[in-house]
């Protein structure tokens, strides 16, 4: 369908009932209210900010149940939330671009604020968090403004400040699987000056999903929080906010079912494990020891507001946070015991200073200059181990072959290799600093229109270091050079015995050859081994080469070394320009080009390998071309090439907006054109993550969000979004088809994003006696049927989820509610990825089951 058709009917949507991205609190007031935001660092109502941005506002947080980010996609139809296999490895994407859940060195290309803190990994940023006020949710390049790793958008949280009134909440809500959800907060003045305000809450519910493996339930929740704020009003012109927090994660999560049943589940059934086969809907698994998730996440922010003058303020946040994180996780997802371990044990240590001066003159020219530095510190590990069952599973499929191997080639005892225990061990390291200089100018060229001028200037630098022990002997044997002696000795003994007619395994007759005829002998051993030399990497001759897919865990050079210097160094410069046209008084215009960055990322795992620049791969005896790692002595068996790090991210995007607001209809339509060039794609082959620049990826899109304000007591709310995404360049994927050769994904869709997501919505308040009243609303969620997994027709996902909440307010004080989410029991997978270790099987992560309960809220 032609894009002009998708314009079309997006505009012609004004007329649908839908759930308003920028949702109210009230039905009576919906379309009417001034939602105030900061989408540019000064407060600008919802219609007057030339921003591509989506506000949810604390009353539908309460409404819906949306109790931390990865709610809140239900919410807004242009960002997608994935929590994938453990509590920290969330990934947040914005138009179809995301990234930065698995390795700490990968940052994200969504930015998260929470109270204007940047909070650089998805440990941070999933707790459940008290007194929201609003979210923000930028859309699109917002690098200008926000510095630091804003390629694709941003997600900002805002909560209330300590109140110069007295006051409260309580609130204590149960459901299904034994949720139980309780929250409070407190604020109020110490004196004329100074405002304080606690809050605390805990959250915690079984698994949904059975392992008949371990026993225990898994996919639950367990976890609580606990923040303070003061407000001191220091003088007129002089506020300072301090916020202190500490939140815990401790908790089983987050399960794959099977997917795709491939022929290693046979080997895993005759090996005694069991595998739940191709019901990822039954919520069953079966491992045999249960992951761990436990997070630690705490941290201090201080913000000041001096006001020069009247139109001059200056604004300093300054803030420190910890991260600390131990996961495991039973990564085969079968009860056979192959892995006995994956875990990963994480610290990072973040420090942000961010100092703005913004002005407010009653001239034309207005703007702001200000500054962020960033510094981090990231220490982790890894210690991914062999199980008891693991080498009776690789002798299965190599049919004997690694036990002939030990006995018949290496002449060691048969078990030597992939024992339980045996693995990779890691140690990472990386430090990195971060400096961004940024201003923005408005000048309005009349009482209608303003021009705006934005740039932004980042360095970015990191060091890093990995230490990686693999004690799999198995997969530090050079099979090219062994299978070439193999095939040289077999053909010699050939030789021996054709052309002299002796047995070539008596030494006695092979001696008597070779002292007899000296020169023949000579000729025909050379000639044999060089034969077997040459055709070692011929899979025909070479057996042992169908052994080289069970190499798992290959020797891994170690980083900085004499090649690798274990560093980043990036600079550039962003910039934003735009114009914003008042219609008339209810309607505005406007048209934007930004740019955007993001730095280097860096693969602190064990698949972490050098480039094709420094290294080319090969075994000795194939002669392989010079390159800096060989002429160094460094090269090191089966050692093979992908990334360190990946470059920076380059965004650029064209946007025509229009925004409009009445007295009972207000809408907002945004038309784009987004393009990443060098996009940080990672991506799962089924035994590692292939960290990847891919070149460029694109997305053409529409989004519509509006609500119409019926009656007095009837609002009915939407958003749709139209996306178009394509990898338009992604040559090194970093995948690879049967016969070997890497997969060109130039012009195919990137998985996981629908064409058309929207939600559809509205609220319903009825007048009962006495001052009370029923308020009932609901929201229905849909996406379009999506490929979800790369270069795998067939694995798709369709979402269709009804939320709804019918709320009784006895008072002003009190109320009872009654919610659900997901009330249709939608079944659908979040992702799917190919099985650990197992060709031909797909695992993959189910939606959650359908869930509801009461909740009772007492305000004071």
């Amino acid at each position: 369908m032609h894009r002009s058709l998708f314009i079309t009917s997006a505009l012609a949507a004004l007329i649908l009932p839908h759930e308003a991205t920028a949702q109210q609190t009230d039905p009576a007031t919906a379309a009417s209210d001034v939602i105030v935001v900061t989408a540019t660092k000064r407060e600008q109502t919802l219609q007057e900010v030339p921003v591509a941005v989506s506000v949810v506002d604390a009353e539908t947080i309460e409404r819906n149940q949306i109790r931390d980010l990865l709610d809140l996609q239900t919410a807004v139809p242009s960002l997608r939330v994935d929590q994938l296999q453990s509590s920290a490895n969330t990934n947040f994407i914005i138009r179809g671009f995301g990234n930065g859940a698995n390795n700490a060195g990968i940052e994200p290309s969504v930015g998260v604020f929470i109270d204007g803190v940047y909070r650089s990994r998805s440990a941070a940023q999933i707790s459940d968090l008290p007194n929201i006020s609003r979210v923000e949710v930028l859309r699109g390049p917002q690098s200008t403004l926000f510095g630091k790793n804003a390629s694709a958008g941003i997600i900002s949280l805002i909560t209330a400040e300590p109140a110069f009134v007295f006051g409260g909440n309580l609130d204590l809500s149960y459901g299904n699987y034994d949720a139980v959800v309780l929250r409070g907060d407190v604020t109020g003045p110490v004196s004329e000056n100074l405002a304080l305000s606690l809050a605390a809450g805990m959250n915690s519910r079984d698994g949904y999903i059975e392992d008949i493996g371990t026993g225990d339930d898994t996919n639950g929740r367990d976890r609580w929080y606990a923040r303070g704020q003061a407000l001191w009003l220091a003088r007129e012109d002089l506020t300072f906010r301090l916020i202190a927090d500490y939140d815990q994660i401790d908790e089983i999560c987050c399960e794959a079912t099977n997917v795709i049943n491939g022929p290693t589940g046979a080997v895993i059934t005759a090996l005694g494990g069991t595998v739940v086969p191709e019901a990822p809907f039954g919520y069953v698994v079966a491992n045999n020891f249960s992951s761990t998730n436990l997070i630690e996440n705490y941290g201090v922010s201080l913000q000041a507001d001096w006001d020069i003058s009247d139109n001059l303020t200056l604004t300093s946040i300054t803030a420190y946070r910890e991260v600390h994180s131990e996961a495991n996780q039973d990564s085969d997802f079968t009860s056979a015991d192959l892995l006995s371990s994956n875990a990963t044990q994480g610290e990072i240590k973040t420090f942000t200073q961010e100092l703005r001066l913004a002005t407010s003159f009653d001239g034309p020219l207005n703007g702001l200059i200000g500054a962020f530095f960033f510094t981090e510190d990231i220490e982790g590990g890894n210690q991914l181990t062999y199980g008891n069952d693991f080498r009776a599973y690789a002798d299965f499929l190599s049919g004997g072959g690694i036990a002939q191997v030990e006995q018949q080639i290496l002449g060691i005892p048969v078990g030597t290799f992939q024992q339980s225990g045996q693995g990779m061990f890691t140690q990472s390291t990386l430090e990195n600093e971060a400096f961004t200089m940024f201003g923005q100018l408005d000048f309005d060229v009349s009482e209608r229109l303003t021009l705006t001028a934005g740039v932004s200037y980042t360095e970015d630098e990191k060091d890093f270091a990995l230490n990686v022990n693999s004690t799999d002997g198995f997969s530090a044997l050079d099979l090219v050079a062994i299978g070439s002696q193999v095939v040289g000795q077999t053909v010699f003994s050939q030789q021996l015995a054709t052309l002299f007619g002796i047995d070539p395994t008596d030494p006695t007759q092979v001696a008597f050859v070779a002292n007899t005829f000296p020169t023949q002998f000579a000729s025909v051993q050379a000639g044999s081994f060089q034969f077997g030399a040459d055709n070692a990497t011929n899979p025909a001759i070479n057996p042992l080469l169908a052994l080289q897919p069970l190499q798992f865990l290959p020797p891994f050079l170690n980083v900085p070394n004499a090649v690798e210097d274990g560093r980043t160094s990036d600079r550039d410069i962003t910039y934003t320009l735009r114009a914003s046209y008042d219609l008339s008084e209810n309607v505005n215009l406007y048209a934007s080009y930004a740019t955007g960055f993001k730095a280097s990322s860096i693969n602190l795992g064990i698949d972490s390998r050098p480039s094709p620049d420094d290294f080319v791969p090969g075994s000795p005896v194939t002669n392989p071309p010079p390159s800096p790692i060989r002429d160094t002595g460094l090269a090191l068996p089966n050692l093979t090439t992908g990334s360190r790090f990946a470059g920076p991210e380059e965004a650029t995007v064209y946007e025509i907006g229009l925004k409009a607001q009445f007295d009972r209809l207000a809408f907002n339509l945004t038309v784009f054109d987004q393009v990443i060039d060098g996009f940080q794609s990672n991506i799962f082959n089924g035994t590692g993550f292939e960290l990847r620049n891919s070149g460029r990826q694109s997305t053409f899109g529409v989004e519509f969000d509006t609500s119409i304000q019926l009656t007095d007591t009837f609002a009915l709310n939407a958003a749709v979004t139209y996306l178009d995404p394509e990898f338009d360049r992604f040559v090194r994927s970093g995948l690879f088809d049967g016969n070997g050769n890497e997969i060109d994904l130039s012009g195919t869709t990137p998985p996981g994003i629908p064409a058309w997501a929207f939600v559809i919505g509205g609220s319903y308040v009825h007048e009962l006696a006495h001052a009370q009243r029923l308020v009932a609303s609901a929201s229905y969620a849909w996406e379009d049927e999506v490929d979800i997994a790369l270069n795998t027709p067939g694995l798709t996902r369709e979402v269709e989820a009804l939320n709804a909440t019918v709320t009784w307010e006895l008072n002003e004080a009190l109320s009872l509610s009654a919610w659900g989410r997901n009330l249709t029991g939608d079944e659908y997978l979040i992702s799917a990825f190919p099985a650990v270790a197992q060709a031909g099987s797909f695992s993959g992560y189910p939606s959650q089951p359908k869930t509801y309960g009461v909740q009772l809220r007492y305000r004071f």
